[in-house]
């Protein structure tokens, strides 16, 4: 944002000097060469007037023209008296210009001192009047030549000043913008932290409200009731959830115990009832579990942390194993040697309670069927890829688009939790879930994990 600000205030800056500092620099130019011109011919008029008493009345001892003279030579011109008869008087040095004779001829025609600019050189040609009657007899000519030394030095001071002036004014645009731009961009990005901050877990966090402009400090004041309000409310779903497990589970388990008494000392007609309600029991707890398993992680708001995907699919796989078994499925593990660790970012357990869910619905889904359960771990351009693979039934379809719905479901004995849970759960830790086909029957479940250097 700084360096955005500061370009397009450093370009504004550079159009308003060249549109204002350049034709302003054009004109002054202008206006000293003119200057430098028409100086050079009041010179020469000067000098005219002076030569007349020579041109004139013939008088060789003259102490205003050798002062003339002497003026001339201290400050470099080149001086030329003509008479009537073109032919050179006094001179000092020599004149550089070859078009001056086309010159002396024009100055004939015209009042005026005839000046010329050339790049080094500036030339004033004027006529010498009889008795300085410009209407009069011509007796001769003056012909000053001065070089440009001076007017060029002049013309590139002005430039410096105006290059070192243009510089200053941009810089001090590039200075304002980058003050400005900070004052505005640190509490932001301070804001951005915080947010970051809220999003991995950290409720507590506050941002600043004493720095940076009103709209700002008004943003950071409501984000702050935000962030508290939202801390409050997570807190008490906590509460609710704690309080939720312990009430319902404890009748529950009293419930259980009483069934099994009565089973002990009844009938085959009433055991054969009272197991069906114990069924039903089992049932309502599995129901429960996942109900609460699906709120935690709705309210996932624990900082992230750094995990070994191959270590925790190694422990869980070996926890599974058992119920694997149980059920006649066989259940694999294919991690290829990864270098480095694949790690990935996400909350306290949820890697093995994601890594839980679908191997339960996976062995699930086979059923009494022999079948087999393939877990693996790749790298993918997102971060880490975990696939669970079963060669179950499989879903249709329809019934993938409506997976990760609560109570949806292909199995009987399924509360239709497991995979909501894990979508949940992913989707929390900015990960991603996709479902298809088992090549040769089946369901694939793969999740996108992020890595820790992934933003």
């Amino acid at each position: 944002m700084t360096r955005r600000v500061a370009a397009a205030l450093l370009v504004l800056t550079l159009a308003i000097l060249v549109a204002a500092v350049v034709p302003l620099a054009l004109g002054a130019i202008a206006h000293e060469r003119d200057s430098f011109v028409q100086d050079t011919a009041r010179t020469a008029a000067s000098i005219s007037g002076i030569a007349e008493a020579r041109l004139g009345d013939r008088v060789t001892d003259d102490p205003a023209l050798a002062a003339a003279l002497t003026t001339a030579a201290r400050q470099g011109d080149e001086l030329l008296i003509l008479n009537d008869q073109q032919k050179s008087v006094v001179s000092q040095g020599t004149l550089r210009e070859p078009g001056w004779r086309q010159l002396v001829a024009a100055s004939r025609t015209q009042n005026d001192p005839t000046t010329k600019l050339t790049a080094d050189r500036v030339i004033a040609v004027q006529t010498v009047w009889d008795d300085g009657n410009l209407g009069g007899t011509a007796i001769g000519t003056v012909v000053l030549e001065r070089p440009t030394g001076p007017l060029n030095q002049n013309i590139a001071n002005l430039w410096f000043y105006l290059i070192g002036l243009s510089g200053a004014a941009m810089a001090a645009a590039v200075f304002i913008a980058i003050y400005f731009a900070r004052w505005v961009s640190r509490p932001l990005a301070k804001l951005d932290t915080a947010a970051r901050k809220i999003a991995d877990g950290d409720l507590t966090v506050r941002a600043r409200t004493k720095y940076g402009p009103p709209e700002l400090r008004r943003m950071a004041a409501t984000f702050n009731m935000m962030a508290g309000r939202l801390e409050a409310l997570v807190h008490g779903h906590r509460a609710m959830l704690a309080d939720a497990s312990h009430q319902l589970r404890t009748p529950l388990t009293a419930l259980r115990l009483r069934l099994d008494l009565l089973a002990a000392d009844s009938g085959p007609t009433a055991a054969a009832e009272l197991a069906g309600a114990q069924e039903e029991i089992a049932r309502l707890s599995r129901l429960v579990d996942g109900l609460l398993a699906t709120a935690r992680a709705e309210a996932v708001t624990e900082q992230l942390e750094r995990i070994d995907v191959l270590e925790a699919v190694g422990e869980r796989v070996a926890a599974w194993h058992p119920v694997a078994a149980g059920n006649g499925v066989k259940l694999l593990t294919e991690t290829p040697s990864l270098s480095p660790a694949p790690l990935v970012s996400l909350g306290a357990g949820h890697l093995e309670q994601i890594l839980d869910n679908l191997i339960d619905n996976a062995i699930e889904a086979i059923g009494d069927q022999d079948g087999t359960v393939r877990v693996s771990v790749t790298r993918s351009d997102a971060g880490i890829t975990l696939t669970v693979a079963d060669d179950g039934p499989g879903m249709t379809a329809h019934e993938r688009s409506r997976a990760f719905l609560r109570y949806t479901t292909g199995s009987q004995n399924g509360t239709g939790l497991g995979l909501a849970i894990v979508h949940r759960l992913v989707t929390a830790n900015g990960g991603s879930i996709r479902l298809a086909d088992t090549p040769g029957g089946g369901l694939t479940v793969e999740v996108e994990l992020r890595s820790p250097d992934e933003p």
